[in-house]
């Protein structure tokens, strides 16, 4: 056995710490911030999300806007919620990967 610098017996639980790579893809963090108007989603992607979430759900979100740093310019949520960058939403704020950005077909007017 090999000498280490840890009190005997702890060698069966000696884990090397790993940084996660979750926080690791995030390249933008993107406040959600209420529209004052419903903006245009596309029925490409409201029918991609139809088993992803509830009616219910999809009408809240569909309310809500993104600043995207990928398009430049503001988006609906569900565009962003679709996008291939997406990597999740916690607490009013999208962790995006910054990487392809939503199809040019889905940033309507």
């Amino acid at each position: 056995m090999q000498e280490s610098s840890s009190p005997p017996g702890s060698d069966f639980y000696a884990v090397e710490a790993m940084p996660t790579p979750v926080s690791a893809e995030t390249k933008y963090k993107v406040n959600i911030y209420p529209s004052p108007k419903p903006k245009k989603v596309p029925k490409a992607v409201s029918g991609e999300l139809k088993g992803a979430a509830s009616a219910k759900a999809i009408a809240r979100m569909k309310k809500e806007s993104v600043d995207c740093p990928i398009a430049k310019k503001e988006v609906a949520f569900l565009v962003c919620f679709a996008c291939p960058s997406f990597l999740r939403r916690v607490t009013g704020v999208v962790d995006c990967a910054g990487g392809e950005g939503p199809p040019q077909e889905w940033l309507l007017g």
